[in-house]
């Protein structure tokens, strides 16, 4: 069976040398190369999507590579997809860069300039140990291997847009589908997701943030269970130690929640620090929500602009929600959508906050009544960003909500503005 090995080199020149020596390999079968680690990502995903055994044995990435830094890309890919091997092309085959690429989970490093034969036996190599996993795999390994879970970000467009409300109520819908489901608020200064859950808690983010390899018996450590079933991975209880989770620290959490949950809700605030922004750029989907005023309407379309100067996110991959929202006001979400470019959920959160205030000053939104218009709408949001396992499960029988304005997979909408 030959092997399949995807290049990911941004460098045109680069791209053509290593294609050339790549399709000179025996039994090798070189796939189109990828020119970014966003593009990376997203075809190992969606291959992943289908079955592991469609993603390629071998990833050659080159050092080059952006806008994610090679090593960061690397663990990523690591922890995301298992069962395939990375190798690091890079000018400085040092012993300091071989470990840390180790570090960071390559299966091997080939200096420049290429030199067929190195490449050809590290190919091999790689291939053989990514056969050896799948074979594992296949003859009952972790199930919680190839893709892994899917991770929703939820940020405001400013402060006290309603997001971590959001947050919770989305995490609530997927986890009483029967999906397991963890909510990580990385809030990390503010964040209120304990509050809003009536938790006490020792534990947090901040005791993940400086271990290197995040076992399931760590993750579990940090982890507080709550009554509703959802794992939560808490903001620091101190606001200003927040800074110690940097982005590098995010990408491995979030990471090691995917590996072992099948819905992963992140609360990332309104302020964007460096561990939101690993986050949002690593998400499967990115909401941003607002409420329909002048204020956070721009506040919303400041935060599109600034993911997209940052390289963190495009406009047309995030996807808008429009909370507080009545038939009168005259910013409507079409216009919204103009605004920002970017697209808005069909599914909006109506102005009712007397219906969460009793729940909200109690601290037990996870009981807020069924038959809350508000809930009603945050869980048929839910299920239009494909949170729930499917039509006519639990959540809908435990939420009674309409599901006529759930059922667009914001996967089509994804390429108009709303």
């Amino acid at each position: 069976m030959p092997t399949r090995i995807l290049p990911a080199v941004g460098d045109a020149d680069a791209v053509r040398s290593i294609t050339t020596l790549l399709s000179q390999l025996p039994d090798a079968e070189p796939v189109a190369p990828v020119t970014d680690s966003t593009q990376l990502i997203d075809t190992l995903a969606r291959l992943a999507a289908e079955s592991v055994d469609e993603l390629p044995e071998v990833v050659v990435v080159h050092e080059r590579i952006g806008p994610v830094p090679a090593l960061e890309l690397i663990r990523e890919v690591a922890l995301r997809f298992p069962a395939v091997g990375v190798i690091l092309v890079t000018s400085d085959a040092g012993p300091g860069l071989f470990q840390a690429a180790m570090d960071y989970g390559a299966r091997g490093l080939i200096a420049l300039p290429l030199n067929y034969e190195e490449l050809a036996a590290r190919v091999h190599v790689v291939a053989q140990w990514a056969v050896g996993v799948r074979r594992h795999l296949g003859s009952g390994g972790d199930a919680s291997t190839g893709a892994g879970g899917t991770v929703v970000t939820v940020s405001g467009a400013k402060g006290g847009v309603g997001a971590t409300v959001t947050a919770v109520q989305l995490a609530l819908a997927a986890q009483a589908s029967g999906r397991s489901t963890a909510l990580l608020d990385l809030d990390l200064q503010t964040g209120d997701v304990a509050s809003y859950l009536d938790v006490q808690f020792r534990r947090s983010v901040l005791d993940l943030a400086a271990i290197t390899d995040i076992s399931p018996r760590v993750l579990a450590d940090a982890v507080f269970r709550h009554d509703s079933g959802l794992a939560l991975l808490l903001a620091p209880g101190e606001g200003e130690r927040g800074e110690d989770v940097t982005d590098r620290a995010a990408r491995q959490i979030v990471g090691a929640l995917r590996s072992r949950y099948d819905v992963v809700v992140i609360d990332c605030g309104a302020q964007l620090g460096g561990a939101g922004a690993a986050a949002v750029e690593t998400a499967d989907t990115a909401l941003l929500v607002t409420t329909p005023d002048v204020v956070a309407v721009r506040g919303a379309k400041r935060a599109v602009r600034m993911w997209e100067r940052l390289q963190i996110r495009k406009a047309e991959e995030t996807t808008v929600v429009v909370n507080r929202h009545t038939r009168g006001t005259e910013i409507q979400p079409p216009l919204i959508g103009r605004i920002t470019g970017t697209a808005v959920a069909a599914t909006t959160i109506p102005a009712h906050f007397k219906e969460l205030q009793a729940a909200v000053d109690a601290g037990r939104l996870h009981e807020l009544d069924a038959r809350s218009t508000v809930r009603q709408s945050l869980w048929g949001l839910a299920a239009e960003i494909g949170l729930v396992k499917a039509p006519g499960t639990a959540v809908q029988k435990a939420g009674r909500f309409r599901g006529d304005r759930g059922a667009v997979s914001l996967r089509r909408r994804r390429g108009g503005a709303g």
